[in-house]
């Protein structure tokens, strides 16, 4: 088995240097440095498919670049980004009311403790 990840793309065989995540609810793609290890739901991309990236009409393209050389991110920091996407997007008045419920939902378990 090799140790070298390759690129997702049918019939490229480069190694991947990057990972490609879509947030379907937010139309975002999301292209950040390679992950840790493989995820099932995820893509990895050659630096020559990951710099032609282009996502479908009426979608938006969020490219993180890490600047640090070649130390690798965590799996975690792509599911970190796709949720603080996912949390901008989000409405004002459903952000404030499920931050509410959350409240809500504690103060009752609570009160069941006592």
């Amino acid at each position: 088995m090799s140790l070298v990840r390759r690129c997702s793309r049918t019939a490229c065989g480069r190694p991947a240097v990057a990972t490609l995540t879509y947030v379907y609810a937010d139309s975002t793609a999301v292209l950040g440095p390679l992950a840790t290890y493989a995820e099932p739901h995820c893509y990895d991309l050659c630096a020559e498919h990951s710099e032609r990236l282009t996502a479908p009409r009426g979608w938006d393209v969020v490219r993180l670049s890490d600047g640090s050389g070649p130390s690798r991110p965590s799996g975690d920091d792509l599911e970190a980004l796709a949720n603080a996407v996912r949390e901008a997007a989000r409405p004002p008045g459903r952000a404030a009311e499920a931050a509410g419920h959350r409240t809500h939902t504690y103060a009752h378990a609570d009160a069941r403790r006592r």
